[in-house]
């Protein structure tokens, strides 16, 4: 128990230990999202220089290797979460980060394409792999009602890191040398095999024990997620509805680029902004969502951001100045909210729709039809916005609107196969958040 504090200042210390993760084991899962994602945004800052002045690829062949590992990951999304299953989540998860550690550790010595593809590709199994894993052990592991909060502050752990590392990345930019950009790779390598060992430390989680004990290797009876329509197409319009990320990353900076007179320094200042909200506010709204009717909620709160961010940016077309400054922050501002928002509704789908005995199958499940749900958002939107104007804006909008009234049915479509497949109950889950120690 915290100690209580009194007087003016006992509403600081008391917001400051709402960041702090309230019990051993998400401090733990928070741990380990920084060493991974530090890791990761280091080489990541700097990969466009790795690639094109190390590796000695075109821009056109980048995109085409990338779009390749993409594929790839999407192919092998769903083996790799029946794989997880088979294994257990903690062992499938460490392996996968050695396997990311090797790849790392080869890029150094990559001189082409070929080359580079091949070692994608590795990555990409071990990538999708080591993703159904981690979800389906922190699931797994954690009581259902600490499993969105936890995931909260992972989420805030991942920003952190992510930022630290593209801090350590651009100091290496910073030296101008190609040497110090190839053994880059390294640095990764060496957080991502203090990751791997840290997974290790971790209890094992219920799927685990049942592998040790050999009850695993029965294959669990009754239909699997790809006979669950209701987790296909919930799995679906959730993979619809980020595409906030597209309109975050990609369609509101051209837009501020080529449809307004905004200077282009202001997009450090939007993706500074979106991280620092993105570290600090998970905890606060992940606490609102207890059930999926709250769940539902939080998806029309998603919805309501993005379009209200569509027609703020829409707004700024025809706005000079400071105005068309303030419009596209704030713009930015509101689709980082509906980021939020899906992001605790998601954990809460996540938690409460899977087949607690196959919860890598289901990942890999919503891997796949995921990203059939959102992968097409980056031509369509950006085409949408810069060559249909206004009408554009209001079309991306109502796709979202779509994606969110599809997504009642679907929930309790999924609801019902849990019920008649494997029992699921809607369990009653305290109003109050776990109380910080």
């Amino acid at each position: 128990m915290s100690t209580p504090v009194s007087g003016r200042g006992a509403a600081l210390p008391a917001a400051l230990r709402r960041l702090i993760p309230p019990t051993p084991l998400s401090r733990r899962l928070a741990t380990q999202s920084v060493l991974f994602s530090t890791g990761d945004g280091a080489f990541n800052t700097g990969s466009a220089v790795f690639l094109t002045q190390v590796v000695g690829m075109s821009a056109a062949k980048v995109g085409l290797a990338i779009t390749i590992a993409g594929i790839a990951e999407f192919l092998l999304a769903y083996p790799c979460g029946r794989i997880v299953d088979r294994f257990g989540p903690r062992r499938m998860w460490a392996l996968s980060n050695l396997g990311r550690v090797a790849c790392f550790v080869a890029l150094p010595f990559v001189s082409g394409f070929g080359e580079y593809v091949v070692v994608a590709v590795v990555f990409a199994a071990f990538d999708s792999s080591g993703t159904a894993a981690r979800n389906a052990y922190v699931l797994d592991v954690l009581p259902a009602k600490e499993r969105v909060e936890t995931q909260a502050y992972m989420y805030s752990s991942l920003n952190v890191g992510f930022t630290l590392g593209a801090i350590i990345g651009g100091v290496a930019l910073a030296f101008d040398s190609l040497t110090v950009i190839r053994w880059t790779p390294l640095f990764t390598a060496a957080l991502l095999l203090a990751n791997a060992y840290w997974i290790t430390r971790l209890p094992a989680a219920p799927h685990d024990l049942r592998v040790a004990s050999g009850e695993a290797r029965v294959r669990p009876t009754g239909p699997g997620p790809m006979r669950n329509p209701g987790w296909i197409l919930v799995s679906f319009f959730v993979g619809t509805m980020w595409t906030n990320q597209v309109l975050l990353n990609i369609v509101i900076p051209l837009w501020l680029v080529e449809a307004t007179d905004a200077p282009h320094v202001l997009l450090a200042w939007l993706f500074g902004t979106n991280t620092v909200l993105c570290i600090f506010l998970p905890a606060y709204t992940s606490r609102g969502v207890r059930t999926m009717r709250d769940a539902m909620r939080f998806i029309w709160f998603s919805a309501g951001f993005f379009v209200v961010s569509c027609l703020i940016t829409m707004a700024t077309h025809s706005t000079v100045g400071l105005i068309t400054v303030l419009l596209v922050w704030l713009g930015h501002v509101t689709v980082t909210g509906a980021e939020l928002a899906l992001s605790a509704a998601g954990w809460a789908f996540q938690a409460e729709l899977m087949d607690p005995q196959r919860r890598g199958e289901y990942q890999g499940v919503r891997e796949v039809f995921s990203a059939l749900g959102g992968r097409w958002a980056p031509a369509l939107y950006t085409f949408l916005a810069l060559s249909w104007g206004d009408a554009g804006w209001l079309v991306i909008g109502g796709i979202i609107v779509v994606a969110a009234a599809a997504l009642g049915p679907s929930v309790r479509m999924a609801q019902a196969f849990g019920r008649r497949t494997w029992g699921l109950e809607e369990e009653p889950v305290p109003s109050a958040a776990p109380e910080p120690v």
